[in-house]
Formats: structure tokens, sequence, C-alpha cells
């Protein structure tokens, strides 16, 4: 008798605890939902364990304590997700919600971003770069916002120097030479070939294996990157060139954040540019380190007196006018030129 009273009770309190629970939830009906953290995944080719992957790990941590729930954020690095390409794909039809582009990447979104990495030899200094960048980077974002993405961080991996199985130092060199370019740009390819040159478009994890069987000789990289790519090993000199900044950046879809409460998103961007400034400060470093790295394991470095340098300014130079209005949307080229112009009078340097 006394368990059948107290089974009695058990149903009625837990009837009572499930009505209550309907209640709380038909006039409030965000208050558990609150709670869930919303789920996003990251795509990157950055390898898994180098410092990018490392700081978007921290990033992750910082927003999984976000406001109303924060983000549950899953990265998939070393390119899994596909090509940068293909990632801005995936993040069009939800399948990723973010990524850690580079430039090539981004220019599938908003060709804009050509006018921070796409012109050869137009910056001197990574002060330039960085100059250039706060100028221009507001414009960017504003159009990148009306295709459907969101910037919350920029990056750079320095500069771009290329890697080569022969010794290398002037223009004429390259052009025996079967040159790396990153997959789908027509637009590149055409103007590296109407300059002498003999590019092969590529995605970036087929670097090491063509390199190894021949089909391509050299490869412009940053050298941080060359190093965890291994690509010292197959192309063991590097000429010491500042060709251009290698430009990255963190994007989401402009869907995905929308959907985010907003306390949520002001502390997810808060995150993403602090990672953000700590990723360029290291790839900084990083460029440096990795040279002095490699030539430990036998990387031949080629300097570059001035008046090489100057060749190479001038083919580089020469191949502007396609590049503006192909490559870099003309506004945009003519706008990095009367910064530039700017900041150097300023300075009194040279034009």
């Amino acid at each position: 008798m006394n368990s059948q009273i107290t089974r009695r009770l058990f149903v009625r309190r837990s009837l009572g605890f499930a009505a209550s629970t309907v209640a709380i939830t038909k006039s409030s009906p965000s208050l558990l939902a609150a709670e869930a953290p919303a789920r996003f995944k990251l795509g990157t080719l950055v390898p898994r364990g180098s410092s990018y992957f490392n700081h978007l790990q921290m990033m992750s941590e910082q927003w999984r304590k976000a406001p109303e729930g924060g983000i549950a954020l899953t990265t998939f690095p070393d390119g899994t997700q596909g090509s940068d390409a293909d990632m801005v794909r995936r993040m069009r039809v939800g399948q990723l919600n973010a990524g850690l582009l580079t430039a090539v990447g981004l220019a599938e979104i908003e060709p804009s971003v050509g006018g921070l990495q796409s012109i050869p030899m137009m910056f001197r200094s990574l002060d330039e770069v960085d100059h250039v960048n706060e100028k221009l980077t507001p414009i960017i974002e504003k159009r990148m916002e009306q295709r459907g993405f969101i910037v919350l961080c920029w990056v750079d991996a320095a500069w771009v120097h290329f890697f080569s199985k022969q010794p290398l130092l002037h223009p004429a060199d390259l052009k025996k030479m079967k040159l790396f370019t990153w997959a789908g740009s027509t637009d590149t390819v055409n103007i590296y070939r109407s300059a002498g040159f003999n590019p092969v478009p590529l995605e970036t994890a087929d670097i090491l294996t063509n390199l190894k069987t021949s089909l391509i000789d050299a490869v412009p990289m940053p050298p941080y990157i060359a190093m965890a790519g291994q690509f010292d090993i197959a192309a063991p000199h590097m000429l010491a060139l500042n060709w251009a900044p290698l430009v990255g950046a963190l994007v989401v879809s402009r869907k995905s954040w929308d959907a985010l409460p907003a306390s949520t998103r002001e502390a997810a961007h808060k995150a993403a540019q602090e990672e953000g400034r700590r990723i360029k400060a290291d790839s900084r470093k990083e460029a440096v380190d990795s040279v002095k790295a490699m030539k430990k394991r036998g990387l031949k470095v080629q300097e570059v007196a001035p008046d090489v340098e100057a060749e190479w300014r001038t083919v580089a130079e020469a191949a502007y006018p396609q590049v503006r209005g192909r490559i870099v949307p003309a506004d945009i080229f003519d706008t990095v030129v009367k910064v530039l112009q700017d900041y150097r009078a300023a300075r009194g340097a040279r034009p």
C-alpha cells in the first residue's frame, strides 16, 4: 500500500513539474534556447598545430564564453574542406559558417581584396602594408558585407618570396622555370604569360608533390608556410625579394552572423580582433625565424642588390596596366597608388 501511495505522489509531482516547464517555455520560449550555444563550423588551409591554428583555438575558447550561450566553434584545418574557393562556396550554402581565408579566397567574394596583395612590388615595407590596409579595409569590408560576408579580422603572413629548385636571381631566370600560381584566376595566369613567365595553376595542397615531380620549379610563398609545407626541401633556393604580402582574413557568412544575439556578436568580434593582432605579430616574427631554421636544413638565400631589384620592379610595373581593372578594380588600384604617394611624400621618401 505504501509503495502505491509513493508512486502516485511521484507521478503527480512529475506531472506538476512538466506542466510548470511547459508554462515557462510558453511564456518565455527563448529562455531555454538562450542557454544553448550557436554551433559554427570554420574551414581554413592553415595546418593543425601551427600558430594560426592555435590562435583560432584560443579565439574558440573566448567564443564559447560569450554571452547568451556563446558559440561552439569547430575548426577544420589543413584544407580538409577544400580550397579557399571551395570554402567560400560552402559558406554560401550553409555547410560552413566561417573561414580563415587567403586573399585568393577572399577575392572570390570581393575582388577589391586584391588591392592588399595582388599588385607585385607595390609596397616597399610592412609599414606601408599596414598603412594601406588601414585606409582600404573599411571600404573592402563594406563591399564584402553587401555580398553576404562579415570580416572579423585581417591577418598577413609577411612577404612572399620565390622558392625554386635551381638558383634564381634575375627575372630572366624565373622565366625559364615553371611557376606555381593559385588555381582559379585565369587573369593572373594570362598576365604572367604576357610578361614571359610560365605559370602553372594548382591548388596549395598539390605544391610539394609537383615540386618533387618537376611539374613546377618555383613557388611564391611566405617563409613560414614554405617551411611548414617542407617546400624548401624540394626547392632549396630562396630569392630575398619582397614580391608582395600574403594577406588573409577571418570571415563569417552574414546569415550566420545576423542569427546571433547582439551581445554574442560583440564578444565574438572583440575576441577575433585580439587574436587577429596576435596572428599578424607572430607570423611576421615567424617569417624571420623560418628562414633561419630552413637555412640550417640547407636553404640557400640569394640576396638582392639594388640594381637587380630595379630589374624586378620594371617587370612588375609593366604588368600594372593589366592588373588594374582585371585583377584589382580600377578604383581600388588608384586608391592604393594615391595613399602610398601621400604616405611617402609625408615622409620625404621618393614617390
